[in-house]
């Protein structure tokens, strides 16, 4: 493991004269930790080797990405990875996601270990894909785990690269990457606490408040202990403690999640918390459903707009059957909440220049709109025809 600066400093010197693309993969420990930072970055590339680096030990790794500038990325699964890295410094230029292209080359599984064993036919061992890896030190099987990871992975993405040409969609998945590498970091998410796992069993506003109020005495819990928030506490027992609403130490110990050998202080602040969400005044309650941008819920559209209804069943259907001729996931030609946008508020002129201008500036690439917009567009003429 690279650990020190003296070690970092040669693995940037190798690296910034090796060749070709570079191989990226991250190790993150979550389950075991808050938040999703790296707790092991590995390295590969013609000419320097492997290198696996504990960005713990060593948190700035800017020079490491600026050496790395000039070369191709391969990451597989890119937009899980991405984050954690660019946390440390290190953001691509130019990459190419061994997932995406085995998605957009038609592949059913595209787990790095089913698209090594399909493409190259290497079986890679995946004993330690779940350890916590903000274990310090690393037990070796663990470090050779993680550097067969990047072992084969720019002989996988030349092979992709084969086949993606193959099939006349290479240009298409270089564009995705383009996209992915440019994207900005994703803004915080509106009241992530409405993610909690059983939420739907909720009825009542001042039973999401008491949801809200638990989730982030959790969180700051977690964050404080630097753990998992479902190690602190489990989703079930804030579901159950909000519908249950308990008045005091004993009844909220009978609640599923909260037994007998819960600690005093943990209990009193899980009280504290639903005490917090009692008192919140009836106007000051969160709504029952959250805010939302864009048009409403498609199971309401047949009776809020029934011509933008039958447009977006023809929009589906048509983009469905134009994947499965391409051989691709129907979600990576075109994002499914793009086609419901453009189908709640569809340009005046429903030609397909119209309709594509309508998709570019949702956000789709130029090779979606180029297939998308004219299926898309007949869908919507064959909608106004039938109503």
């Amino acid at each position: 493991m690279v650990a020190d600066q003296a070690a970092l400093d040669a693995v940037i010197a190798a690296f910034a004269a090796g060749t070709g693309p570079v191989a990226v993969d991250a190790e993150r420990a979550s389950g075991y930790r808050y938040g999703q930072r790296a707790y092991l970055i590995q390295l590969r590339r013609a000419g320097a080797g492997t290198a696996l680096i504990d960005p713990i030990a060593c948190p700035e790794l800017a020079p490491l990405g600026e050496a790395l500038a000039e070369a191709e990325w391969v990451v597989h699964a890119a937009t899980q990875d991405l984050p954690c890295l660019a946390e440390v410094g290190m953001r691509p230029q130019r990459l190419f996601d061994t997932e995406l292209a085995g998605r957009i080359a038609g592949f059913a599984r595209v787990g790095l270990g089913p698209m090594t064993e399909n493409v190259l036919g290497y079986s890679l061992a995946k004993e330690h894909s779940a350890v916590d890896w903000s274990t310090r030190p690393l037990p070796e099987p663990w470090l050779r785990y993680a550097a067969l990871d990047v072992e084969v992975l720019v002989e996988l993405r030349d092979a992709l690269e084969a086949e993606l040409t193959g099939q006349g969609k290479l240009e298409w998945a270089l564009e995705e990457f383009a996209s992915i590498a440019a994207a900005p970091r994703p803004a915080p998410r509106v009241d992530p606490w409405r993610r909690t796992s059983g939420l739907h069993k909720i009825r009542r506003r001042r039973q999401l408040a008491a949801v809200r109020e638990l989730w982030q005495a959790r969180d700051r819990a977690a964050q404080e202990r630097d753990v998992s928030p479902g190690r602190v506490l489990s989703d079930a027992a804030i579901v159950a403690a909000a519908l249950a609403m308990p008045v005091n130490l004993p009844a909220l110990q009978a609640v599923a999640g909260f037994g007998p050998r819960a600690h005093r202080r943990q209990l009193e602040q899980w009280l504290a918390a639903l005490d917090r969400a009692r008192a919140i005044p009836e106007a000051q309650l969160p709504p029952a459903a959250a805010p939302h941008e864009g048009p409403p819920p498609p199971r309401a559209w047949a009776e809020k707009d029934p011509v933008a209804a039958a447009r977006l069943t023809g929009a589906k259907a048509a983009v469905t059957q134009l994947a499965e001729q391409l051989k691709l996931p129907a979600e990576n030609l075109i994002t499914p909440d793009l086609v419901r946008r453009v189908s709640w508020e569809p340009p005046a002129d429903l030609g397909t220049p119209a309709v594509g201008a309508a998709l570019r500036a949702l956000g789709a690439r130029h090779w979606q709109v180029d297939l998308v917009a004219p299926v898309v567009a007949a869908a919507f003429a064959e909608a106004v025809t039938a109503t």
